[in-house]
């Protein structure tokens, strides 16, 4: 049951994830993107505390895409090292899990 994954990606703004977020979805390697504004990012980088504005991508795709959905978003992302980080979805509902199977193709 866990062949489906939520990826969590962050940009620095609304316009950048919205772009993100059709590509994903146009190039089949998401099913859907919520794009969640205005979050604020507390992380350490470069040696020193930062806090951010950013928002938030929460993305369903299959697990066996993750390496490609990977690559498309760290070629398509204005950040160096962008936040891509998969959680396995353990259960979900029949049809829902369908729908990312019916649009997201198996890797090849």
């Amino acid at each position: 049951m866990d062949q489906h994954v939520v990826v969590y990606v962050t940009a620095g703004s609304e316009d950048e994830a919205e772009k993100l977020a059709n590509g994903l979805v146009t190039e089949k390697l998401a099913f859907c993107v919520n794009v969640i504004p205005s979050i604020k990012s507390y992380y350490h980088w470069d040696g020193k505390m930062n806090v951010d504005p950013e928002v938030l991508m929460i993305i369903k795709t299959r697990r066996d895409r993750f390496d490609d959905l990977e690559k498309w978003v760290c070629a398509n992302h204005s950040y160096d090292v962008p936040e891509i980080i998969a959680l396995p979805i353990v259960q979900g509902l029949k049809p829902y899990l369908q729908g990312i199977d019916d649009w997201v193709p198996k890797k090849q």
